[in-house]
């Protein structure tokens, strides 16, 4: 298992099954739309069909902060309506929030809160009379750990007294609980060790939803920590009955490279394993389906906003004309898929200033602006911000950013970075002329921190944009 089902940044994957097709949901964080919802009937091809979360009376416009917004989703169908519950760390203080569809494209309702849930990674499930139970990772001083409390989710009524569950096996950061009906036993699965290196996934079961709760014997069930596997920080898992009766598992995992610690720079991504009922508990098995590797690229001519586009802390801001994408403030981005890709961006800057940019966060990344006159590469690594060079060009200007395989170097001939970034204009004949190539780390989450990952597009930084056309090729190294 090396190859992900959704590459790019998507942590914190929930999966549900109707019939027989498979339904995908994912943390957003500070990005808009949040929440995006994928359809697959073999568990391997992925097609996105939408957001969960797409209005402000869903998720009210914020800053786009780092690492704020939308945690893990929990994606459930229930009488004929898809529940999903998250959590928007910007508004803990209201619970966990819970929102439904009839079909999972859209269009969700507005939200309902559950009061006193504080917390994150909210989860789901019905017990034998129909009763709804919340379950999450409490922050409640005086409730802090796994809890669960029956509810209505139809308006957010808590109908009980929220009560511990487990709280794993010892591990740090017991959190993304789920629980299972299985064979007359509840089982909690949980996220533990954090989500970097020791991630792990965990689970225990009981009799009774209540508890008390027995630990399998073989946890963690599922870990990558002190090996040399190329897919790291393993863990937040959900599982999912398939149609056949067997059963399968999402799960994130990052793809660490370059020299140690390593650096991961697309983010968390959702990984397939299959699963196994061995003596009444969970066995995973990471080698039951094949990935094949795919092919992202894609060529945008803006005639409709395709829903991979996302800005933070609220809708991208753009009109479509005859000629592309006019883009009037903020940002318009996509997310980097693949470990070493080109993207090409064809702008008309003669009504403002644009910066075609690959980041992570305001304060780390790389980017070539353009104002008419110039285009001139910079690159931003926390309070270190750097203009290389700049060089004339018109309003009319061709920006390409490349992400690629590092050579080796060193007296042990090995390879340093996860990769280069390479800024160029391209003149009208398709040539290049590179302004500068970049060691990636700096745009990794070893260094800048967080749970996102890399992002690729347009930042208008005044006046209106037009973004003629976009291309985003998956390059095999």
């Amino acid at each position: 298992m090396t190859v992900p089902i959704v590459p790019g940044f998507h942590p914190d994957p929930s999966i549900c099954r109707v019939g027989g097709t498979y339904y995908l949901a994912n943390s957003s964080f500070e990005y808009v739309p949040g929440v995006p919802i994928r359809r697959s009937t073999d568990l391997v091809s992925w097609e996105l069909v939408g957001h969960a979360l797409t209005r402000p009376s869903q998720l009210p416009p914020s800053e786009g902060a780092a690492n704020t917004g939308i945690y893990a989703p929990t994606l459930r169908h229930r009488d004929g309506r898809f529940h999903l519950v998250t959590t928007n760390i910007l508004e803990a203080g209201r619970g966990q929030l819970i929102v439904t569809a009839e079909d999972p494209a859209g269009p969700w309702s507005d939200p309902v809160h559950v009061p006193g849930t504080d917390g994150i990674d909210p989860d789901l499930c019905w017990d034998d009379t129909g009763v709804c139970h919340l379950t999450w990772a409490s922050f409640r001083p005086e409730l802090r750990g796994i809890a669960s409390v029956p509810v209505d989710p139809a308006t957010g009524a808590v109908l009980g007294e929220p009560r511990l569950l487990w709280n794993g096996t010892g591990l740090a950061a017991p959190e993304g609980p789920h629980l299972y009906r299985v064979d007359g036993w509840w089982y909690l699965l949980l996220a533990e060790g954090g989500t970097e290196r020791g991630h792990a996934v965990t689970v225990a079961r009981a009799r009774s939803l209540a508890g008390p709760y027995e630990p399998a014997p073989t946890n963690p069930i599922l870990t990558h920590r002190s090996t040399t596997h190329p897919v790291q920080n393993t863990g937040h898992a959900d599982l999912v009955e398939c149609a056949d009766g067997s059963w399968a598992m999402v799960h994130l995992g990052v793809r660490p490279r370059g020299k140690t610690p390593q650096f991961h720079v697309n983010g968390r991504e959702t990984f397939l394993a299959g699963v196994d009922w061995v003596d009444g508990w969970p066995v995973v098995d990471e080698n039951r389906f094949t990935v094949p590797p795919a092919d992202h690229s894609f060529e945008d001519d803006f005639a409709e906003l395709h829903p991979r586009w996302v800005a933070p802390g609220a809708p991208p801001v753009v009109h479509r004309t005859g000629s592309g994408a006019l883009v009037h403030s903020g940002f318009l981005l996509t997310r980097a898929m693949d470990e070493y890709w080109t993207a090409v961006a064809h702008l008309d800057v003669s009504g403002g200033t644009a910066a075609f940019v690959v980041r992570i966060d305001d304060r780390h990344w790389y980017g070539l602006t353009a104002d008419g006159s110039t285009v001139t590469a910079t690159v931003a690594i926390g309070p270190a911000v750097q203009t290389v060079t700049a060089v004339a060009a018109g309003s009319l200007v061709s920006l390409r950013i490349r992400a690629l395989e590092p050579p080796v170097s060193g007296p042990f001939r090995e390879i340093t970075e996860p990769d280069l970034i390479e800024l160029s204009v391209l003149a009208g004949d398709g040539q290049a002329d590179v302004l500068g190539s970049f060691d990636g780390r700096y745009l990794s989450t070893e260094v800048a921190a967080g749970f996102t990952g890399r992002m690729i597009g347009v930042r208008v930084l005044g006046g209106t944009v037009t973004l003629r056309g976009f291309r985003y090729t998956t390059d095999r190294a």
